[in-house]
């Protein structure tokens, strides 16, 4: 199977400046997720190809892509690097670039450089995982408690709360899991047919609950890098 994995980063963010260049842990953001895709290119050389891309606007995030070593063989256009811009416009861009090239993939991994976190091994399981299944999509989720309410008029719950289990006796049925961007993986076929990331046979992929950072605010820069210095950073030194 041919794996196009997509990193897809703007220059422009509203929330925090040059987030996808700002320095976590020791190297910039993007780099993180950069580099776990290319050890997954490496452990699964023989079972798949795995293409590493990223897509960005930015000539800056462009050269420090390649500094660690992804593809980065387009600039994207304007009209896909703007606030309002869907990612699946700029995956079926991507997509339509490596058909040119000779490199059409039988499916694409998104990879969200906001979620840096990921342990090791976890994206060739990925691969994996959807390789021996039959789905056309599957999507990163981080397991929780079944203990959900809808702020309906009046409040309902999402369990039986004459019958509240007890966390031990929680299974993978009984969890409930939470989508957190992280990771996609998707048919080629899927996004052409119905230009998004999910759809068809999804398949859930369940991510260690450490994996669950995405940084939207400051404070999050703080957890992840904490999550990383501890969980990561002694098999990912800093370049240079």
């Amino acid at each position: 199977m041919r794996i196009l994995c997509v990193i897809p980063v703007r220059g422009g963010s509203k929330g925090i400046p040059r987030k996808n260049l700002k320095p976590i842990a020791g190297k910039p953001l993007v780099a993180w997720t950069i580099e776990q895709a290319l050890e997954a290119q490496k452990a699964l050389a023989g079972e798949h190809t795995v293409d590493v891309v990223v897509s960005t606007d930015d000539a800056e995030l462009a050269d420090t892509a390649r500094e660690y070593g992804a593809e980065v063989p387009f600039i994207r256009p304007a009209h896909l690097a703007k606030d309002t811009t869907a990612t699946e416009p700029v995956i079926e861009h991507a997509i339509d670039f490596y058909t040119q090239d000779g490199r059409r993939p039988d499916a694409v991994m998104l990879l969200q450089a906001t979620s840096p976190v990921r342990l090791p091994g976890t994206l060739e399981r990925a691969v994996r995982q959807f390789a021996d299944s039959d789905s056309d999509s599957m999507v990163g989720v981080i397991p929780i408690g079944p203990f959900i309410w809808a702020a309906t008029e009046p409040p309902t719950a999402q369990y039986e709360v004459m019958n509240r289990p007890r966390r031990q006796e929680l299974t993978r049925e009984t969890f409930r899991y939470r989508e957190n961007g992280s990771m996609y993986i998707t048919s080629t076929e899927l996004y052409e047919s119905l230009h998004n990331r999910l759809g068809g046979k999804i398949e859930l992929f369940i991510l260690d609950e450490v994996e669950g950072v995405d940084i939207d605010a400051m404070i999050d820069f703080s957890l992840a890098e904490h999550q990383l210095l501890t969980t990561l950073a002694p098999s990912h030194k800093k370049k240079g």
